[in-house]
């Protein structure tokens, strides 16, 4: 994505900021017998792989938020930061190490573990996100809002911090005093598999992708 690209919705024209991309692999994995989901292979990649391809074109940085094998996310080309609370905190630790480090002031995340996410998850979570003039777009299918599918402006973060200080860890109890807006994507529900276990990531090595 461009700084200078247009985004048309309707009969008027966005001009995009520039975006920070954080990819959420900081987790433990249990559900898949703890393993690190985002290298696990699918169909000869890693699953951050199919992230990447879809994700990185969306976006005009990418940083990876992973807490173990760091050399192993490095070598994707892409700045790994890990988190700065220790004991795997959940996501919202990794957002809160991603509006630390992004370079620009709107920020995005993606979970490793949904490598058939929305081309065009970003424009529309953008387009949201300025129509409403809010402080969070979540994506959402159905009733189902799903929040690690994110886009926030970076202003967020001291109130983050003193959530996440406070003993704070459910991403929809830290938004809920936000300004925030659900994007639907019931055209493409699908897009927002999460691959959790081994039989998940078996079907879709062996099935038709999303």
């Amino acid at each position: 994505m461009s700084g200078d690209a247009k985004l048309e919705t309707g009969n008027w024209k966005l001009e995009t900021a520039k975006i920070t991309g954080v990819i959420l692999a900081g987790g433990q994995g249990r559900r898949m017998g703890s393993v690190d989901k985002g290298l696990q292979p699918l169909r000869g990649r890693p699953m951050v792989a199919w992230v990447i391809e879809r994700f990185a074109p969306q976006v005009n940085e990418v940083l990876i938020n992973a807490n173990q094998n760091l050399e192993r996310y490095s070598a994707l080309g892409y700045r790994v930061i890990p988190d700065e609370i220790t004991g795997y905190a959940g996501p919202l630790a990794g957002l809160h190490r991603g509006l630390t480090e992004a370079g620009y002031d709107l920020v995005a995340t993606v979970p490793c573990d949904s490598p058939f996410l929305p081309r065009d998850l970003i424009a529309r979570l953008r387009a949201a996100l300025e129509r409403e003039q809010a402080e969070i777009a979540v994506a959402k299918t159905g009733q189902q809002p799903h929040p690690v599918f994110c886009l926030c402006r970076k202003r967020v973060l001291p109130g983050l911090t003193e959530f996440l200080a406070a003993g704070g860890r459910k991403i929809d109890a830290w938004y809920a005093n936000l300004k925030v807006i659900e994007v639907a994507f019931d055209d493409n529900p699908d897009a927002f598999i999460n691959v959790n276990t081994e039989t998940e990531l078996k079907a879709f090595e062996e099935g038709p992708i999303p």
